[in-house]
């Protein structure tokens, strides 16, 4: 068995890398059940339905700029939702499972207790869904246009799924585009989805989706195509649709 401390756990929302203020997070997944019980029956029926869950993020309140404090309230109250992406082992290393949804903040409490440190508090509503994400760039920065290593899923999907993108610092003088390519044969590949073009010395976060039905073959890469010179510090990660 491969255990793992919680002491690394990563947090990333929208385009800032929010770890060092929470010391933890816990993902809550449910999914409906709907009666099918019928005359005759010794016991009750179920059949499963639409999936839901939650995210809720505590540790310690920063009122500076792009701290804890702005980065929530900035959020509050917006219907366009938070892109989070967790990674549970603290590495965004390629292959890393990681934890991925779009989430609308519906709580954040601030505590100041005299004896202790001041406490924030945060929890979102998962918005179509929570992701089993898996890594296919590390949050790290390049310099130059770069295509990762590809990741083996061993075995192609029929279901579409998403894709989430962070870019938590940004120098280059050029747009920057980033995408996820996918290969039946670890040789081939063909683009699956886009994101939108990044602009110059933007920083930014988005989540694209694969539509339902579509297919996403066995091996999936990311690209990041750079024009300019600069940094560009980012992470991607894919969640198939079972």
């Amino acid at each position: 068995m491969a255990f793992i401390h919680g002491k690394a756990a990563q947090v990333l929302h929208n385009e800032f890398d929010l770890s060092s203020y929470f010391n933890d997070a816990s993902v809550s997944r449910m999914v409906e059940t709907a009666e099918t019980t019928a005359f005759g029956a010794t016991a009750k029926a179920y059949i499963t339905g639409l999936t839901d869950g939650t995210i809720s993020l505590s540790g310690m309140f920063d009122g500076a700029a792009n701290a804890i404090d702005a980065e929530m309230t900035d959020v509050f109250g917006s219907n366009d939702g938070s892109v989070i992406s967790i990674s549970p082992s603290g590495v965004t290393t390629i292959g890393t499972r990681m934890i991925s949804a779009t989430g609308k903040l519906t709580s954040y409490e601030v505590s100041a207790p005299v004896g202790d440190v001041v406490a924030a508090s945060v929890e979102f509503q998962a918005d179509a869904g929570i992701g089993n994400a898996v890594s296919l760039a590390a949050l790290a920065a390049i310099t130059t246009t770069t295509t990762s290593t590809s990741n083996d899923n061993t075995a192609s999907s029929a279901n579409g799924g998403f894709a989430t993108l962070h870019v938590t610092a940004n120098t280059m003088n050029g747009a920057t585009v980033c995408k996820i390519q996918h290969s039946s044969d670890n040789s081939t590949f063909a683009d699956l989805t886009t994101f939108t073009s990044v602009p110059l010395t933007t920083k930014t976060a988005e989540r694209k989706t694969v539509a339902n039905g579509t297919t996403v073959n066995r091996y999936l890469r990311a690209v990041a195509t750079a024009a300019g010179a600069g940094s560009f510090t980012y992470h991607i990660n894919f969640a198939r649709q079972n």
